[in-house]
């Protein structure tokens, strides 16, 4: 009886396990994802708004600082969230990619270290993000799409990119505390 009762158990952990369980973020209805959508957009306007208040904050001389070698400067980490703007934000929600022009041109934006243009293509880029997002229908958003070459929900792309925003936000507040600068929303 004893090992009759095991095995019993043993095989209902096993077919529990092996049962495929639905998740809330895999069925998504169009007012949950548009609900969705418009959170992560006003998201993108606070870190639209910490780097930008960070990209002034930063005086032009430390804009090609670096912690080391091997990883981004200051100016690399604010051309990478442009760039994401104008392409990897839309793109993970099906819309398209800014048009950079050739990829070399596209490449070379990404070293750019001028103050002003960083802050301008910083602008730019999350002004694009929003503006795609905003024009996307909330009912082609309810199905998973690849993103990074893996199947992801709605949900799972606003989890993947914004929590790759806010990473390199916490970078640049990082860099901004060890240059002896004060964010400015913590004044």
């Amino acid at each position: 009886m004893f090992r009759f009762l095991c095995l019993t158990v043993a095989l209902s952990a096993v077919l529990v396990s092996a049962a495929a369980p639905a998740r809330a973020q895999d069925v998504m209805t169009k007012e949950s994802v548009a609900s969705l959508k418009a959170s992560f957009v006003a998201d993108l306007d606070t870190l639209h708004q910490k780097f930008l208040g960070l990209a002034q904050a930063f005086p032009q001389d430390k804009y090609t600082w670096r912690p080391m070698d091997g990883v981004r400067s200051v100016s690399e980490v604010l051309m990478l969230a442009a760039m994401e703007g104008y392409s990897f934000i839309p793109m993970g929600f099906g819309a398209k990619a800014a048009d950079l022009g050739s990829r070399e041109e596209a490449a070379k934006l990404r070293t750019l270290s001028d103050k002003t243009q960083v802050i301008e293509h910083l602008d730019k880029g999350f002004a694009y993000a929003k503006q795609q997002l905003e024009s996307i229908d909330a009912a082609t958003l309810t199905a998973k799409r690849k993103v990074m070459g893996q199947d992801r929900s709605t949900a799972d792309v606003v989890l993947f990119i914004g929590g790759d925003l806010h990473e390199h936000l916490g970078q640049l507040i990082a860099y901004a505390r060890t240059n002896h600068i004060v964010p400015p929303w913590s004044k």
